[in-house]
């Protein structure tokens, strides 16, 4: 066979044999996976274009316990008129700051001991029935009712000195004086009417701290600076 015609048979050959290894192999090939799509955006409110709202009316706030007066809810009427007593001979007004009255510490201290432990319940319910007992016994009156000498006959001999606060007297009635004494200072020094009595007259009203309008004292000595 002449060179010529023996070049034109195997370049038959070759194209009649690359179309079909092509087609072999892009069979054999996995098929090329298909473009993700991201998932359609929910239309929420944060992707739409905000809107101001239109003349909304400012309304003017008050604290709660400036709206009405509170009420004793778990002592009973007797109980609360001794504690009231005690507040008022334990810790009076004093250089311009208001008393424990003025300060409805006996109020707060209602509600304190409302959600205080069982056993502090018990201490402060037998202290103020004790003072109304004794009272009645030495003269015929409840607690509330004596006049200053005759409260302060009964309970001279139950305030004791104390070198630490936490050395409490054995005795549970003096005991029970050493606490409410404590609660109704701590109660009345934390006050609103004591933080704005400080503010007025401008005096440093605890722990080196200037009354601003906050009525609880600091309690983190880091605060002290």
């Amino acid at each position: 066979m002449p060179i010529k015609r023996r070049n034109f048979v195997r370049g038959l050959l070759i194209a009649h044999t690359i179309p079909a290894a092509v087609i072999a192999e892009q069979s054999q090939s996995p098929p090329a996976a298909p473009q993700q799509q991201p998932p359609p955006q929910p239309n929420t409110p944060a992707r739409q274009v905000p809107r101001q709202p239109q003349n909304v009316p400012q309304l003017e706030t008050i604290e709660i316990d400036l709206t009405a007066e509170t009420s004793p809810r778990y002592f009973s009427a007797l109980q609360f008129a001794t504690l009231n007593k005690l507040a008022e001979l334990l810790v009076p007004p004093a250089k311009g700051n208001p008393g424990a009255l003025d300060a409805k510490a006996p109020e707060f201290l209602d509600f304190l001991i409302s959600v205080s432990p069982a056993d502090r319940q018990q201490i402060y319910r037998h202290g103020l029935d004790a003072l109304n007992e004794q009272a009645t016994k030495e003269f015929s009156k409840s607690f509330s009712e004596l006049d200053a000498k005759q409260a302060d006959a009964i309970l001279r001999p139950l305030l004791v000195a104390r070198p630490w606060p936490q050395d409490l007297p054995s005795d549970p009635v003096r005991s029970f004086v050493a606490q409410v004494h404590e609660d109704l200072r701590t109660a009345t020094t934390n006050s609103r009417e004591w933080a704005e009595a400080a503010a007025k007259s401008g005096h440093h009203f605890t722990r080196g701290y200037q009354g601003s309008g906050f009525y609880w004292a600091p309690i983190d000595p880091i605060s002290e600076g």
